[in-house]
């Protein structure tokens, strides 16, 4: 699975939620990646790995460390044995989601129609490495391509609109704000930005012209509702065109549902959106801001990674063709 007190403790906590104020600054998709610290190739490194177990929870320290392929770009991940996941993160903003996790993923889990990962310890920051890190349940399955439609799309898309309806229903009390949780109208100066720096990348004008409709959408006036918040191809798992997991809650919270929306551009061929839009309920502005999401996300990531992370520009590249073809 590509994922997502130093004493294992699969029970949730009997503490207050870790703070959540809305964050002061900028959503990291609205800008270039965070500077990577500490080096990425200590990070990727299973030694690090290792060290940490070692030090930290001996009793797993005779498991072999293995380093995944992961194209996200918050987390380092190496698997531990054969039923554990360790996640590094890449910079702070990434370890402050640690907590959060920690704290709010136990109670979510049971409430949601497929298996998420359960957080099984919290390691502090030592030899060298600076913050707070995860080990895991690692969860079977692959990531699918965008709208790879060779399965059963319908189904695929039946299974979605489950999972997001299961956290809709979610008693929101308590409840952190999303890290996508501002209002779409917010995102216009640095969407219309990076759409202008893309000129000649993609066809900026086309891509203006469908911001321009996202932004005529009713704004999101109810109460804000759990989200996944970032249901792309790398934290969704499926087996035999099924979901089988979701994976990677750095981004969940309390927000405007038609977030979770993305995932019809991003998850679905154009023939399965429908099925998806009809079983979630979506009205036409729901289904609009949920455009809209779909592309501001996708022109910054492609903006930040086309260079970088051929995986994150081939996810992007396929989202905005999908918005522009209508």
């Amino acid at each position: 699975m590509p994922l997502e007190s130093a004493t294992p403790d699969s029970e949730p906590p009997d503490s207050e939620p870790p703070d959540s104020e809305p964050p002061d600054s900028e959503p990291l998709d609205s800008v270039l990646p965070d500077a990577v610290t500490p080096d990425s190739l200590l990070l990727d490194s299973a030694t690090l790995v290792r060290t940490l177990i070692a030090a930290q929870f001996p009793h797993w320290a005779d498991l072999p460390v293995e380093a995944v392929d992961a194209s996200g770009t918050a987390n380092a991940v190496h698997r531990l044995g054969d039923d554990k996941v360790v996640r590094l993160p890449r910079t702070e903003s990434s370890a402050a989601d640690v907590a959060t996790e920690h704290f709010w993923l136990p109670r979510l889990a049971a409430q949601l129609p497929v298996p998420v990962p359960a957080p099984l310890a919290q390691g502090a920051p030592a030899e060298g490495f600076p913050w707070a890190w995860s080990v895991c349940t690692w969860l079977e399955g692959t990531n699918p391509l965008p709208g790879d439609g060779t399965w059963a799309p319908e189904l695929f898309a039946a299974d979605l609109a489950e999972f997001v309806l299961a956290l809709r229903r979610i008693d929101p009390t308590d409840g952190p704000p999303a890290y996508r949780a501002e209002p779409l109208a917010s995102r216009d100066a640095k969407t219309r930005k990076v759409i202008a720096g893309l000129d000649g990348v993609l066809d900026a004008g086309a891509a203006t012209t469908a911001w321009d409709k996202a932004l005529t959408a009713p704004a999101f006036t109810g109460a804000p509702g759990w989200v996944h918040g970032d249901l792309q191809p790398g934290n969704v798992l499926v087996a035999d065109g099924r979901l089988t997991g979701v994976i990677d809650f750095a981004c969940m919270g309390l927000a405007d549902p038609a977030v979770d929306l993305i995932a019809a551009w991003y998850l679905l061929p154009a023939g399965a959106r429908e099925v998806f839009r009809t079983a979630v309920g979506a009205d036409d502005a729901s289904w609009e801001r949920g455009r809209g999401w779909a592309l501001s996300i996708a022109v910054m990531e492609l903006a930040a990674y086309r260079e970088s992370n051929p995986v994150m520009a081939r996810n992007a590249w396929w989202v905005i063709g999908e918005l522009l073809a209508g």
